[in-house]
Formats: C-alpha cells, structure tokens, sequence
C-alpha cells in the first residue's frame, strides 16, 4: 500500500469511529438535547469535511477549469443537497463510503499496474565500461556501439551486444516470461533487459541504449494505455453526455415536482440528491479500463507485449492468422535432413562418402548452403584435396578431389552436363557427380520450431478457422513444413510485394466482425504487419523494423503464446461486457426507484460504492490469468 494509500485508509477509520460515535449518541437520544440545529449539523459536519475535504477542492478547481460534470461535482451536490435538507447522517455516510469505494479503486489499478510496472524494473541503471583495462561505471546511453562492458553476477545486462569472454545462465523471466534461464557463451547474442547469473560477462555492444530491447519494451509499456479499446471510447463519450443529462434530471427532479403538485420541498431535494448518487458513473469509469489493463498485464506475464487496449480487443475477433515461414514457423537455420547415395548405375558411394565428398567440393563456399554441408560433416576438410575448384553461377561448383573431377549443385547443373539424377523433393536439393556418374543427393531444409505444430493446433482450439502460410521459399519446401504443421493455406515463392497483396485479398474475404492477424519476423514483414488488422512480431530474433510496425511482441519468439493472447483476450473482454451491463442495469434500477420514492440515499449508496467495488472485483479476475496453455 502506497503512502497516499495509507492515509486515505487513516481518514476513512478515524471518520468512521467519529460517525459510528455520533450514530451511538443519537441512539441514545443524546443529540436530541443539542441547543441549536447550527450545533448538530457543526457536528456532523467535522468528519464530513475530515473524509470529503479533498473531493469538495477537486469539484471547486474542475468547476473553475470549466470541468463542471464529473463525479466529484456529483458527490459534492448531492451530499451538500443532504445537509440543506437536514440529512446529517446521509452527507457523512454518502462520502465515507464513495472514498472507502475510492480506495479500493486506488488499490486495484495499483494491483493491475503492477504486473506492467515490474516491466519497468528492467531498465539498468549503469553499465560497467572496460577500458585500458579498468571498469567505470556509465550511464548506459554513453555506451558506444561497439565498447566492451562487463556484466558481474547478478547485474542486469544493460545494453544488447555479443558475448566475447565468460559463459553464464541468463535470466530472461522479465522480457520473455520464460523461468528456465538460458545458457550464454562467446559468440552468442544477449539482450539488454536479462539478469545475469553466476559467470562475469564481457559483451561488445551491438546497439545505442536508445535502440536497445529495454528501451523499445519500455516505450511500447508508457504508449499502452494511450491505446484505447473501442469500448474505452464508447465509455468516455458515454460519461461525457451521461453525467450533465442526470444532473438536469436531478435539478427537475427537486424543483418541478413541488411546483406542480405543492409542497414536499425536502423529500424532492432528497430524491434528488439520491438520483446524483446513484448516477456517479464510477464503476464504468474505472472497472472498464481496469479489466483491459489487468489483459495487458496477464499478457505481459506471458512474455507477450500488446501495445495497446484497442489491440487486445481485436485479436479477440481473430479468425485468420497468416505467417511468414522463414524465422517465424522455422528456425532460419538450414541444416541436412537427408543423405541419398545413388542406388543404381551410380558412383557407388556410401551415405559418409557422398557427405565428405560434398563437404570437400563446399570448402571455400561461403554460400548458407555450403556452410550446413560442412556442420553436417563435423570435422574441417581437407583443402589440399581440392584443386582447381571454379564456382558456376547460377548451377553450383566444379572442382578436382583426389584427382577426380566432381560436379556439385542443382538440377540444371546435373542436365547441363547430360548427367541423369534422382530428382528428389522437399527442401533444397544439392546434387552431386563424380567423373561423369551421378553419386547421389543431399537434402537440405529450414527446420520447424519446436512447439510451432502445437502452436497452429491451439488456435484451432481457440477459434481461429484458418492459418495461412506466406514465404519466398520454392513451393515444394513450403509444401512440406505446410505438411508438418497443419497449415490451411500456402502461398510459396513471393516476393515483399505479393506478401502484401495476398494479405489484401485474404482481407476481402473476411466478414464485418472477423479480424486477420499476421505474423512475421523480418524487414520485409515490416509493411505487412502494418496491413493486417494486428500485426505480431519477434521480440528476440525479430528486426527493430517488425517490432516498430507490430502491435503484439512476442518477447521469446514463441508463437506458442499467440493462442494464449487470444485466450486473454477473450476473457477481458467479456468481463468488460460483464461490468457494463451489471452497472448500467443497477443504476436504472435504482433510478426509477429513487424517482418513485421507493430507494433513499443507502439505496443510492449502493448502486454508487457498491456497484463500484462489484465491477472493480469482477474487472481484477484478469490479474488472476497466469500460465495459460490452449
């Protein structure tokens, strides 16, 4: 509990010990032998102004601003309406309880804050520069691209750089929700934001402070909640018309009825001050933003960023995911899934023959292609076995291994040199032929994430009715990670541009109420992510240029966590729905009976503070969705 907290709860018990006191007195007819009316309403009126003195200051300053119609001006009429009538008890009951309602509100954006706030925590407060050999302790927006800092045990990496010395476990349970830490060596990446374990780090930063992981997260946390959801803006707009209509309400409702009918001037002007109470339009005000902030919060546990309310809103309404391949639903990373040796009429070479051959054909290509040949190999080749190697754009490689002329590449090359081949699907295919004979084909493939399978079944699961898979990769490859995944939908070998376009046509096809999502990971997702009505990006592996133009960050690059956010989302919004229709049949309720004289001032208590406190409760169920798996 915060300070301001803590003495709002030490007003609200010494004025309730105060009121119970003067309730007690009157019970006992004590108060009934005060000399003079002015007497008793002093009385009343010290822990009235004790638990309202600040809401009467808001209303006098909002009225001088020109603010005239909120809940403090409300609060003020009606309990100032109570005491013109004589209603002591009612004034000191109506305020204490509207602040008791007040502070539970406090606490409870406090709580769904809170999850966010700790985002906040991530941010490092210097960073330990190495030079010449000594540490200095810097601010980190005076760290250099390229300086070396040094990360002890415990300190929180301050900058995104590349390890160079010293292996530790990184904590990343603050950026990525994920609590297994994560192993760091020379040569891997480490992002700013992480807690170092165990092992002393030397990192080469790769990034300004500015352009860091920490400083983008914390951006898109501090721009969230300027994002309104269309509910928010139904709300706001709503109060803006509502508070000054029931305000006009209770004004005839207190003159016109004893000019019309005669008399009854006080039990009119109570009704009034009953209807001003029962309109404070409170639980609206503060449970409907709550219940998204507390979504945002419960995505935030979960390693997911939403930039805002409006967006949680709509991958609720989801109902097509389209993702880019390469980074997104596999690894990027291509590696040897299969070695097929000729069977028939070939070289004769063995599984292990036909890869050292490829390897040592490989040895001075800098090609990705070449590169997974070689990690496949597991040992360096031996260049003094090729000679004469010459590189044929566009085919592949010819060169002499042991004397032997060897031709390694693709189809065309194998039919430029009238060599028949196996032609073998899935994957990109590297032929090979040694001396003229085909010696058999080696198959590489970007691999599937782990979890992305799962992660296309959980929307199903959730709702979504169809997946679709864009990518520039050959047909025959995307076809086969489409296979392994359960994808609805692919469409192979595009460029940036198409991308775009078929994400317009997917568009078309939806219906008024369904969304299309899209997610991606690189530069070229950038304008595409922009398109679809939610863009979703990795946050780890993902280009600065993906995670500016998205509007959901995935911190761990788990696409796993998509159908969780949806979940999430889900629920948020039907306790959202859930308040608003709870609030608004409450108070019309109890405004046509307060109108009818048949609730007074504790009805009106109730539908205000106590409708409040309901919502408030309802709306923090969404602080309470953690580890959600579809």
């Amino acid at each position: 509990m915060t300070k301001k907290q803590s003495r709002m709860l030490g007003r609200i018990v010494v004025t309730f010990v105060l009121y119970a006191a003067l309730l007690l007195a009157r019970q006992l007819g004590a108060l009934e032998r005060v000399p003079h009316e002015a007497v008793l309403c002093c009385l009343y009126l010290i822990p009235y102004l004790l638990i309202g003195y600040d809401i009467i200051w808001k209303a006098a300053r909002n009225i001088r601003h020109g603010q005239v119609f909120d809940e403090n001006f409300l609060m003020m009429v009606a309990t100032f309406g109570a005491f013109g009538v004589r209603e002591y008890s009612e004034a000191v009951a109506v305020m204490l309880f509207y602040q008791v309602g007040e502070l539970f509100q406090s606490y409870a954006v406090g709580k769904s804050r809170q999850s966010i706030a700790e985002m906040m925590d991530i941010c490092p407060e210097y960073a330990n520069l190495e030079e010449d050999g000594t540490l200095t302790q810097v601010d980190p927006d005076d760290v250099e691209v390229g300086s070396v800092i040094v990360v002890k045990p415990g300190e929180r990496i301050p900058l995104d750089g590349v390890v160079v010395e010293g292996e530790s476990l990184i904590d990343t349970a603050a950026l990525t929700g994920e609590s297994v830490p994560r192993r760091a060596a020379a040569g891997d990446a480490v992002v700013s934001g992480c807690v170092n374990g165990s092992g002393t780090l030397k990192v080469r930063t790769t990034k300004e402070f500015d352009d860091s992981t920490v400083a983008k997260i914390l951006e898109l946390v501090e721009n969230a909640s300027s994002k309104k959801a269309r509910v928010e803006n139904f709300i706001t707009r709503f109060a803006k018309y509502y508070t000054p209509v029931v305000t006009i309400i209770a004004a005839v409702l207190a003159v016109v009825p004893p000019l019309v009918l005669g008399g009854g001037w006080r039990e009119w002007i109570e009704t009034a001050c009953t209807f001003l109470v029962i309109s404070c339009p409170c639980a609206l005000v503060i449970s409907v933003p709550l219940g998204f902030f507390g979504g945002i919060g419960a995505a935030s546990r979960q390693g997911v960023l939403v930039k805002g309310s409006n967006y949680l809103e709509a991958i609720a309404e989801v109902t097509t995911i389209v993702f880019d391949k390469t980074g997104t639903l596999t690894k990027g990373e291509f590696a040897v899934t299969e070695i097929l040796p000729a069977q028939e009429g070939g070289a004769g070479f063995s599984r292990e023959e036909l890869l050292e051959l490829a390897a040592l054909g490989e040895s001075c290509s800098n090609h990705p292609i070449a590169g997974s040949i070689r990690e496949a190999y597991g040992r360096k080749p031996d260049v003094n076995r090729v000679s004469d190697a010459e590189e044929l754009a566009g085919h592949g490689i010819r060169a002499r291994i042991d004397g032997r002329e060897v031709l390694i590449g693709n189809e065309k090359l194998m039919a430029a040199q009238g060599i028949a081949c196996t032609p073998t699907a899935g994957g990109t295919v590297v032929y090979v032929a040694c001396e003229g004979a085909y010696a058999g084909a080696i198959v590489i493939a970007d691999t599937v994430k782990e979890g992305a399978a799962e992660a296309i079944a959980a929307m199903k699961r959730v709702g979504v009715k169809k997946c679709v898979m864009l990518t520039g990769d050959r047909r025959e490859a995307a076809e086969q990670a489409a296979a392994e995944l359960g994808i609805d939908e692919i469409h192979a070998e595009l460029l940036p541009g198409d991308k775009v376009s078929e994400v317009e046509r997917l568009l078309a096809e939806e219906g008024e109420k369904e969304k299309l999502a899209f997610v991606g990971d690189g530069i070229n997702d950038a304008p595409v992510l922009t398109r679809a009505d939610v863009g979703i990006a990795m946050g780890s592996m993902g280009s600065d240029a993906a995670i500016e133009a998205a509007d959901i960050v995935l911190m761990d690059d788990d696409v796993r966590k998509i159908a969780a956010v949806v979940q999430i989302s889900r629920r948020t919004l039907a306790i959202v729905r859930q308040n608003i229709v709870f609030a608004l049949g409450v108070k019309a309720l109890i405004l046509v009976l307060a109108a009818l004289h048949l609730a007074n001032m504790w009805g009106g208590v109730f539908a205000d503070v106590g409708v409040s406190v309901l919502a408030i409760l309802n709306a923090m169920r969404t602080l309470r969705m953690r580890n959600l798996r579809v």
